[in-house]
């Protein structure tokens, strides 16, 4: 996928206008040179076709979504961080994150330097702290992302303090995000003249509800008239190995109702999402075309550094390109298979661990749906 997506930041061929958050992409006579030449025929004037006209290529807009990061936690312990202060996390990954018109990821913990209020837990041993020092949200920047959700059970580690500096440092940073209810449901921004608008759900207090479908269809739905291409996030669902397949029921993991993730995609599909990123099962979960548009159920972790579990399926994840019209209706996508171990972040995986589990769970779990995935890891709309 990466080597073939056409434009760049700040670059788009074509026409432009406005659409609401999503993409679009592309869309060819042979003569025989061997066949034998007729004899004369005399053609009156008006008859005789004028020259061939290309036919008009489609514009089109690629949108890149990614899930879970959380570059290094200097909470409990600055032992937590990477090397080189977090600079070359994203070094494998870099230039295929900046390939597209537009990049999302989903924003793990709170980012500043010290101080906030850690968070407490009921499960001791299931909870989990981040705070990220603040030269990091300039690393999230310099990989080419425009939109962050911060709608999951980590962004409100550090209490009020940590949400208003995160803000503060990604809005430095230039870097959009939402997910909070009342202060940040959504947030928009321009490229090249087209709109993007992006929304992000959780089950989360202080998040925007994914169990409050008349609210999210509201904010899609205003989105939808204000942007071009419509961009959903979605933390939802139970983690881990076990947990792959998309059940279309509520799902709850230790006590807690983690949402009904299919019936939410479908219902901000209607209210006017063209493009559906869901995480938080921390692997990867199939995707699905739906009304020509696309849904990704998990991204799983993508840049997740120390204090992650890496093990197994939770150690690998795609980077999913996603290609729709001036409407946001799908026209192609592309998978890059990732994977993550202890000392590095992401890099490409030879393996196609990701690309292939991506495979098997959307036949187990979407045999209908009208969407070819190649070995190859192009996503092809079925005629």
């Amino acid at each position: 996928m990466v080597n073939q997506l056409h434009r760049k930041k700040g670059f788009r061929t074509g026409s432009l206008f406005c659409l609401c958050l999503f993409f679009i992409a592309l869309p060819g006579c042979k003569a025989d040179s061997h066949a034998k030449a007729p004899e004369a025929i005399i053609v009156a004037a008006d008859t005789i076709p004028g020259p061939a006209v290309a036919p008009e290529e489609v514009e089109s807009f690629t949108v890149i979504g990614v899930g879970d990061m959380m570059l290094g936690t200097n909470y409990p312990s600055p032992s937590y961080l990477p090397p080189n202060g977090g600079r070359n996390l994203l070094d494998d990954v870099r230039e295929i994150l900046k390939s597209a018109d537009v990049t999302f990821g989903n924003l793990e913990g709170a980012i500043l330097d010290k101080g906030g209020t850690p968070k407490r837990c009921r499960n001791p041993e299931a909870c989990y702290v981040f705070r990220s020092p603040e030269s990091y949200g300039q690393h999230f920047a310099d990989a080419g992302f425009d939109f962050l959700s911060i709608a999951n059970n980590h962004s409100g580690d550090f209490g009020y303090e940590g949400r208003l500096r995160t803000k503060a440092v990604l809005k430095e940073a230039g870097i959009a995000y939402a997910g909070l209810a009342g202060t940040d449901e959504y947030a928009v921004i321009e490229r090249d003249g087209v709109k993007y608008g992006m929304a992000a759900f959780a089950p989360n207090s202080g998040t925007c509800s994914i169990h409050d479908l008349a609210k999210a269809r509201a904010i899609v739905g205003k989105l939808d008239q204000e942007c071009d291409i419509v961009i959903v996030s979605f933390h939802g669902g139970a983690e881990g190995a076990s947990h792959q397949n998309v059940p279309r029921r509520s799902e709850t993991y230790y006590g807690e109702n983690r949402g009904d993730v299919h019936k939410f995609s479908h219902a901000v599909v209607d209210a006017g999402a063209d493009i559906v990123f869901g995480h938080g099962p921390h692997v990867t979960r199939s995707v699905e075309l739906y009304k020509d548009r696309l849904i990704c159920y998990s991204l799983g972790n993508f840049c997740t550094y120390g204090r992650f579990s890496l093990s197994g399926p939770a150690g690998v994840a795609p980077i999913v390109a996603v290609t729709v019209d001036k409407q946001g209706a799908f026209l192609h996508g592309e998978v890059t298979p990732i994977y993550q171990q202890k000392a590095h972040g992401p890099k490409i995986d030879p393996q196609k661990r990701a690309l292939h589990k991506l495979i098997e769970l959307t036949r187990a779990d979407f045999p209908d749906t009208p969407l070819e995935i190649t070995l190859e890891g192009k996503l092809l709309k079925k005629e």
